[in-house]
């Protein structure tokens, strides 16, 4: 007998939200459960299957619409595994971008906090880097 999962052990087994699961069900990702005589959700093996590998995916950081695709390819087994890899390559580039990006954040940051005199506030190199135009709140009173 194969057995029936509640949304909580589906969220459980997979590490997922349960509003998240109900997301994936609404935009057509995870295939729509059938309904208990009590009309609760039951999953089967093949939503475990099916969840474990979109949360792998996401975790992999692609899209949605790239883990609709991927799950698409999947399912037909005999075809060139050509267009996984251009889905595969693609995230690796966006994910090598994203690196370049921080490591030169952290590179502007450690040069921000290098050349701070650390004496005062008011002498601080990272608050004048974070709002420059700021004026110090003596400066900006009104005279009465």
């Amino acid at each position: 007998m194969v057995e029936k999962l509640t949304i909580g052990k589906l969220a459980s087994a997979t590490g997922t939200k349960v509003e998240t699961i109900r997301y994936y069900e609404q935009i057509g990702l995870l295939p729509a459960p059938t309904r208990s005589a009590a009309n609760y959700r039951t999953y089967e093996q093949e939503h475990l299957r099916c969840l474990s590998f979109i949360r792998r995916a996401r975790d992999l950081g692609f899209s949605i619409d790239q883990v609709r695709e991927l799950m698409g390819l999947a399912d037909r087994r005999d075809q060139s595994r050509m267009a996984v890899d251009v889905i595969a390559n693609q995230q690796r580039d966006a994910i090598a971008r994203k690196i370049a990006n921080l490591t030169a954040l952290a590179s502007e940051l450690d040069a921000i906090i290098d050349s701070c005199s650390r004496n005062t506030v008011a002498d601080c190199r990272i608050i004048k880097a974070l709002a420059p135009s700021l004026e110090t709140p003596s400066a900006s009173k009104p005279n009465s």
